[in-house]
């Protein structure tokens, strides 16, 4: 699947098991030029995904047939690009986490408007935009290359696996090498400039993102960029050094 990232024309999956709110958003996309499909159960969303590419998914986690974490977990199995937003009625933040974990790229909390929807929609399709014009074609930190024109990232050639907030969230970093970038920059450039609640994603996010550079260094070694936590303030992806022994080999990815 290869997205396009348009402001129109973007097929979303809805999936949803109350027909009120499911019909109310097919409704409100579809008015807004998306091409929305519904389906009530997550199984029936994926069997749809395998046979019709599409570039977004609402995904509700309170489901008949299976959890959304579930769900979630398997549709990113399968679909590294398709940005997932879940739709939730659960407040807890043990809930939230646990949808990020299982790969959702963001989440609304029931019960929200069309218009706070619509709006985080075209924030994060205009954050796909952005990101990949507005910067360099390619990024090289020792064993580690960037690419934002095809949105892939290599370690001394071999591709690593990431999601795609998890590769907005790289370039966010790589683009300031060895320099501190606060939560809310990060925040506003990957996310949303106007952001509202928990920030618990991009902790999540970035947890996930250490654990795939870190067995990259496995082979890579010294030469890996690694993550670092600024307590209180944000990240800074430290550049691998360029000559003498350096201490990034052997690093335990640090907790968040």
């Amino acid at each position: 699947m290869s997205p396009t990232w348009g402001s129109s024309g973007v097929p979303v999956v809805i999936v949803e098991d109350d027909a009120v709110i499911g019909r109310h958003l097919q409704q409100a996309l579809e008015s807004h030029g998306y091409h929305a499909s519904w389906f009530r159960t997550g199984q029936r969303a994926l069997e749809h995904l395998r046979t019709c590419p599409c570039e977004v998914m609402l995904l509700d986690l309170g489901l008949p047939d299976s959890d959304g974490v579930d769900i979630a977990r398997q549709v990113r199995a399968e679909f590294s690009d398709l940005l997932i937003i879940m739709l939730t009625a659960r407040t807890a933040e043990i809930d939230v986490i646990a949808g990020l974990d299982a790969g959702a790229d963001d989440y609304l909390t029931k019960p929200f408007t069309a218009t706070v929807l619509l709006a985080r929609l075209r924030a994060h399709l205009r954050r796909h935009t952005t990101n990949d014009n507005a910067q360099p074609a390619s990024t090289v930190l020792g064993a580690l290359t960037l690419e934002r024109s095809s949105r892939r990232v290599f370690v001394d050639g071999h591709e690593l696996r990431l999601r795609a907030k998890e590769f907005d969230l790289l370039a966010a970093l790589a683009d300031q090498p060895d320099t501190a970038v606060s939560r809310e920059k990060l925040m506003a450039q990957v996310w949303d400039e106007n952001w509202y609640g928990s920030t618990k994603t991009l902790d999540v996010h970035i947890a996930h993102l250490r654990s795939v550079l870190f067995a990259a260094a496995a082979n890579a070694g010294e030469r890996m960029p690694t993550i670092t936590t600024l307590r209180g303030h944000g990240y800074r992806l430290d550049a691998p050094p360029r000559t003498g022994s350096g201490d990034h080999q052997g690093r335990q990815p640090e907790p968040q």
